[in-house]
């Protein structure tokens, strides 16, 4: 058989990969699938309209709206078509569907109904970014989008203090420098990497420590573009459960349970939320 041979498509979910910079970023099989799929259920019509232009493939009133303000009874419209033996596939305006967008629900809801998904794999930007940080990549978190509030941001980072991998979002330009600081403020000084314009014409990879890219933006200004946020994870601790207990017992006798959390945050590393509920569950034993 041959490989490369175009095959019929079957009743349906297709989760299809479009580029995210570069036009030329896009599978074979991607555009096979577009150009049969009975229906493409897309973030904006204008968006998608103007891909398949680029590839020469045909719209014919294909084109859904499925996005962040689609309601189940636009998942069970869908679910309804593929129920009646269409093909339908799932495009986001870049990337892959279900990487910081709603396609999960509708996955979701095919899969409990029982109908076939599929994924045609391509173009990623968290994975694209980690490639080029420079950072750890046999262990990572994607952690979509960050908050765009000071002190939701404070409370994520601090959540994320002792994970040991690599930590990945996605940020805009303008509030990538309150990022930073909450980063160096919650994190320490760690090793951190901006990718922006990922496969575009000012592609660009910047890497350095929180403190030292925090002085370069202050100079040259935000950056433009879309952006990749990368942050080294947490150094594995060297302390047992014992003797973060025995720690917290000592801080204890001189400090309140706020303080001797915040004391043995700041001697291990380990999240101040985390050691504070520790204090409270040693209380009640």
């Amino acid at each position: 058989m041959n490989a490369l041979k175009l095959a019929d498509l079957t009743a349906g979910l297709y989760l299809v990969a479009t580029p995210i910079g570069n036009l030329r970023d896009i599978t074979l099989r991607a555009l096979d699938v577009l150009k049969q799929a009975d229906y493409i259920a897309c973030e904006d019509k204008r968006v998608t309209g103007k891909l398949l232009q680029s590839y020469d493939i045909e719209n014919n009133g294909r084109l859904l709206v499925y996005n962040d303000h689609s309601k189940a009874g636009d998942r069970q419209h869908i679910a309804a078509l593929i129920g009646q033996g269409c093909s339908v596939a799932l495009v986001s305006d870049a990337g892959m569907p279900m990487i910081s967008d709603p396609g999960y629900k509708l996955v979701r809801d095919c899969i409990d109904l029982g109908l076939s998904v599929t994924s045609v794999p391509g173009a990623n930007a968290p994975l694209a970014a980690l490639q080029l940080s420079g950072l750890p990549s046999d262990r990572f978190m994607f952690a979509g989008f960050l908050p765009s509030k000071d002190q939701a941001r404070f409370e994520i980072f601090n959540e994320l203090k002792s994970v040991e991998a690599t930590l990945v979002f996605y940020e805009t330009a303008p509030r990538l420098q309150a990022s930073l600081e909450a980063i160096l403020a919650t994190l320490g000084d760690r090793p951190v990497a901006v990718v922006r314009e990922i496969t575009k014409m000012f592609e660009e990879a910047r890497r350095d420590t929180v403190s030292r890219l925090i002085a370069h933006y202050k100079e040259k200004g935000a950056p433009k573009g879309e952006i990749v946020l990368l942050i080294a994870g947490a150094e594995k601790t060297d302390y047992s459960d014992a003797q973060i207990e025995a720690m917290l017992r000592d801080a204890l006798e001189t400090m309140s349970s706020k303080d001797a959390s915040a004391f043995v945050a700041e001697q291990t590393g380990l999240p101040r939320k985390q050691l504070y509920n520790l204090v409270l569950s040693m209380k009640d034993a």
